[in-house]
């Protein structure tokens, strides 16, 4: 029998919160995991998720965004991973491969999880799990330093949409660049079409704006993009990151309850 038969069951994903204070590409970011566990888990649904994620492990040397499905019928698993567009393979299957035990530390027997490292993340949901919009605000972080003076605002709308402009013409997904002191990067999820990336990494500059402010640095994650940027008031050196916040000190929105979909 499955883990919720014949019910609409309200999934709520409880979200806990780390602040990156490095570029490790294996440091976490944050994590989600759905409240409903796996009905008799030392069954076969034990070895269904083993399968998957040694899978998505293996594949994670050889590109940077794969999906699956493990298993059969409703206790088949569906399971994805994806790093970020500038790493090496073998890099990525350096954060890959840190995921699957985070998931199991962090999330134990929960039917939907999904681990967000610096570089990468992997997801897995049971069958039947339907996930919310994939322009849904999973996570935010902004930056403590605020930006003085005017012209701030005008300079980040136009890094941005250097983001959106880069997508639009076709970077696989990927696209990270400096306007003007300011780095900005911006990813979908790999299965995305040209036009729904376009349209998600949109909704992530905008709740950028919306969350940030102000805030010379910004991580907005969104279900299937995100967007980053950081303003160096000072210029750029070699030592910098476009992945880095500036300043000690983050403020971080406390989404503690978030409705991450339904199964049935």
């Amino acid at each position: 029998m499955g883990p919720c038969p014949s019910l609409l069951c309200c999934l709520i994903l409880s979200l806990f919160f780390v602040f990156v204070s490095s570029t490790d590409i294996t440091d976490l970011v944050f994590e989600g995991c759905a409240d409903l566990k796996f009905q008799d888990f030392n069954g076969v649904y034990r070895q269904t998720l083993k399968n998957l994620l040694e899978t998505l492990k293996s594949q994670s040397s050889a590109t940077k965004f794969y999906k699956t499905t493990s298993g059969d019928g409703p206790s088949a698993i569906n399971g994805a991973f994806q790093c970020r567009g500038d790493l090496s393979n073998g890099d990525c299957n350096i954060c890959v491969a840190k995921a699957p035990d985070l998931a199991e530390n962090l999330c134990g027997q929960a039917i939907a999880a999904r681990v967000q490292l610096n570089g990468c993340y992997l997801r897995y949901e049971i069958s039947g799990f339907r996930q919310v919009s994939g322009t849904e605000l999973l996570y935010k972080i902004c930056g403590s330093n605020r930006a003085s003076g005017s012209g701030f605002g005008d300079r980040l709308d136009m890094a941005l949409g250097e983001i959106v402009k880069g997508l639009a013409s076709g970077n696989s997904g990927f696209f990270a660049t400096q306007y003007q002191s300011v780095y900005v990067l911006g990813q979908c999820e790999g299965d995305l079409s040209s036009g729904d990336c376009v349209s998600c990494v949109k909704s992530a500059v905008d709740k950028a704006k919306l969350e940030c402010g102000s805030s010379i640095s910004a991580q907005i994650y969104l279900r299937e993009c995100y967007v980053s940027y950081t303003y160096y008031p000072n210029g750029v050196t070699n030592r910098q990151s476009p992945l880095s916040l500036s300043g000690k000190k983050a403020e971080i929105q406390e989404i503690t309850r978030w409705d991450l979909g339904k199964y049935g």
